[in-house]
């Protein structure tokens, strides 16, 4: 006997697919128009080809920024995960008053309008020479990054039984000890998952890229958004499929390591 679907069910399914759509129609245009011979932006490609994809390999400007950005994200979560965790942590193990502030200080970064960061970021590391410097966006994007490490790890901790700990710190091990043979085991898919949307996230950004990276440190976002205001050009359509594809799969790695 076959049986049928509530209507109501059956309204909420065809809601979330028209909202999934929706999302990722834009992508699925983009990535069609990559593999377009045409030498204009056009959907749907009349002929295939690789070749902005072969601009792109062997384009020294776009290979020197896809280098800066992958720098520049590398660094930026190896600086940013190990900070938000110790945030999150301490945040999760304190009862103080401050804990609160603390808090939402880490999360301004995600409540701030991007363009009032950067503009700050721009004065601030032109006064200082960090600007269009390695050193200057990976400290920006560490910034930017670290509220996703911190709401990652934090949601980890909320769920670990915290009386494992109590009973290794009761057996003799010290606080620190404690964290990394007891803790850290138990919250490693979060750790995991915050560290890679941080790195996804420095490995996207444009706004900030646009105020404070320069001469030979452009990252690859920025460059993209310059060559857009002057030209419309495949390439970025190949670039732009590269990310997508690079992103996704990162987020895909993300929840396998929640689901473990």
């Amino acid at each position: 006997m076959v049986r049928r679907m509530p209507l109501r069910r059956a309204a909420l399914y065809l809601y979330v697919i028209g909202v999934v759509v929706f999302l990722i129609l834009p992508v699925l245009i983009v990535i069609p128009m990559s593999f377009s011979d045409a030498r204009f932006l056009s959907f749907p490609p009349e002929a295939f080809s690789l070749r902005w994809y072969d601009a792109f390999f062997s384009s020294n400007e776009w290979l020197g920024a896809a280098r800066t950005s992958l720098q520049v994200a590398v660094l930026a979560t190896l600086i940013a995960t190990p900070l938000g965790v110790a945030a999150a942590y301490a945040l999760e193990n304190t009862d103080h008053w401050s804990a609160r502030y603390v808090r939402i200080l880490l999360m301004l970064p995600l409540m701030v309008p991007l363009i009032i960061i950067a503009a700050g970021l721009f004065l601030a590391f032109a006064r200082t020479g960090l600007w269009a410097t390695t050193t200057g966006l990976v400290l920006a994007n560490v910034m930017l990054s670290l509220p996703f490490v911190v709401t990652a790890v934090g949601a980890g901790l909320r769920g670990f039984d915290k009386n494992q700990e109590m009973v290794a710190r009761s057996l003799g091990m010290n606080r620190f000890r404690a964290f990394f043979a007891v803790v850290l085991p138990q919250i490693k898919p979060s750790v995991v998952s915050g560290a890679i949307f941080a790195f996804i996230w420095t490995l996207d950004e444009t706004i900030v890229a646009l105020f404070i990276s320069g001469g030979d440190k452009q990252t690859l976002t920025k460059v993209m958004f310059t060559r857009l205001r002057d030209e419309i050009d495949p390439t970025i359509a190949a670039i732009s499929t590269l990310l997508i594809v690079g992103t996704t799969t990162l987020a895909a790695l993300s929840l396998l390591f929640r689901r473990r």
